[in-house]
């Protein structure tokens, strides 16, 4: 299977050291804690909810490092949607489904947030066995990947790719 070349475009300019790869509105941001991580998604999240298309599933594919933040922007994710509980990272059983509770952002017809390690994956078709085509396709889904370059050649063209650095132990870098 070909990787989608808009796909491939974007996965290449967010492996880069330099600023400003994403898009002519790509933004680098430095926190500082994990409370300030956390709200900046849920910042980064209502921006994507108001500007995304609502036919398919809203995909934001985390890449980094471990311990460069991703489970815990996840975890602000997951805040913002109004899901209570644990988020952990899905590591170890490569997916975990909340159900959307009560959405602290406007406009929000989200009903679950999936949230997908691919981490651990020996083949990129591996994450077909998880009905990810379906969870892709559905419009209530906003589906959160870390480990993205592991299934590259089924990303759907509208992910929303952001990069996470471990800069010291408190603060992280996030290119947007």
């Amino acid at each position: 299977m070909s990787i989608n070349p808009h796909v491939e475009k974007n996965l290449k300019c967010a492996q880069k050291k330099s600023v400003g790869c994403f898009s002519m509105r790509a933004r680098i941001f430095n926190t500082f804690s994990a409370q300030e991580t956390q709200k900046l998604a849920g910042d980064i999240l209502a921006g994507l909810i108001k500007d995304s298309p609502k036919d398919k599933a809203l995909v934001l594919a985390l890449m980094g490092d471990l311990g460069s933040g991703k489970t815990t922007f996840t975890q602000g994710i997951a805040k913002a949607l109004g899901i209570l509980g644990r988020v952990a990272s899905p590591t170890f059983v490569l997916m975990h489904r909340f159900k959307n509770q009560k959405s602290k952002i406007e406009q929000s017809n989200y009903n679950f947030l999936i949230h997908i390690d691919a981490y651990r994956l020996s083949k990129p078709e591996e994450i077909l066995e998880l009905g990810f085509q379906e969870i892709i396709s559905d419009p209530k889904n906003i589906v959160v990947i870390e480990w993205p370059e592991k299934i590259k050649n089924f990303l759907p063209k509208q992910t929303h790719f952001l990069k996470f650095k471990f800069i010291n132990e408190t603060q992280r870098e996030i290119k947007a």
